[in-house]
């Protein structure tokens, strides 16, 4: 398959899961409008459904001007068609694995074939070491417990975890006391994600979802938005936009507000929604 036809492929696929749209006019329209809209460069929806026929369909295919296969790579998370062609990751639905496209003298099949036989074994290990005094000591595991308690200060005395919940000490266990249920669930506050107990049963649990450490420290809203310019958003920020409203985020992911797919910002949005208003 040639590179210009898995891009418009992949140009497809994402208009769809964005759109819900299935039918080539609707598709077609959809494009045209959104990269005139989100992306500044106006290709007419004629040309998207001659794209289709030509490159989904499986009719003859047409040449695409070159400034036009770099806005679509765009529209697809690469920088242009040179970065998509040398990058790009297909997946194989049907057997569940990831073929890599690698641009050398034989025919990516044949590679695919190849790779396909090539067996990785990885193996973890884990390894303790005794503190050299506590061998020579004699101290033993509870002796070892009970000094990493004093040392974390939390010897015989009720306190609270690192993440701020009254807990159970070391002593405590033993003398029976009930441990606190560890909060592994997190939930959207319309600016961040929020720690909370996976049982939590107020308003907000029916929007648990499985705790994400990297979501929860770093995944943020921007809710400064006169503040980015391209010099500091490109690059670093991601948005969502629906029903015309455009909100921008540190990380890239889903809009928790919506379910929408987040899209890296351009130059052009963030120059238009972003940024001190003229006004």
């Amino acid at each position: 398959m040639s590179k210009i036809k898995l891009l418009i492929h992949e140009v497809f696929k994402q208009a769809k899961e964005e759109s819900d749209k299935d039918t080539k006019n609707g598709l077609a329209s959809y494009l045209w409008l959104y990269f005139k809209e989100d992306l500044g460069f106006e290709i007419t929806d004629k040309s998207f459904a001659r794209y289709y026929d030509a490159y989904i369909l499986g009719g003859k295919e047409i040449q695409i001007q070159p400034d036009r296969l770099d806005k679509m790579s765009e529209y697809v998370g690469f920088r242009n068609f040179s970065d998509f062609s040398r990058t790009f990751l297909k997946k194989d639905e049907t057997a569940n694995k990831t073929t890599v496209k690698i641009n050398v003298d034989e025919d990516e099949e044949s590679l695919t074939e190849k790779f396909s036989k090539l067996v990785i074994n990885i193996t973890n290990e884990q390894h303790f070491k005794m503190p050299e005094f506590v061998k020579q000591n004699g101290v033993g595991i509870i002796g070892l417990f009970l000094i990493g308690s004093v040392l974390l200060g939390n010897y015989g005395r009720p306190g609270k975890n690192r993440r701020g919940d009254a807990g159970i000490t070391p002593l405590g266990f033993f003398m029976g006391a009930e441990p606190v249920k560890e909060r592994n669930c997190m939930y959207w506050n319309k600016t961040g994600y929020k720690l909370a107990d996976c049982e939590d049963k107020t308003p907000r649990g029916n929007h648990l979802v499985p705790l994400d450490s990297l979501q929860l420290k770093h995944f943020k809203k921007i809710t400064r938005k006169d503040t980015l310019t391209v010099d500091n958003a490109l690059g670093v920020t991601w948005y969502s936009k629906f029903y015309g409203n455009v909100e921008f985020f540190t990380m890239d992911g889903k809009d928790p507000d919506n379910g929408r797919e987040l899209r890296a910002s351009t130059p052009y949005i963030i120059e238009k929604y972003a940024g001190i208003s003229k006004e």
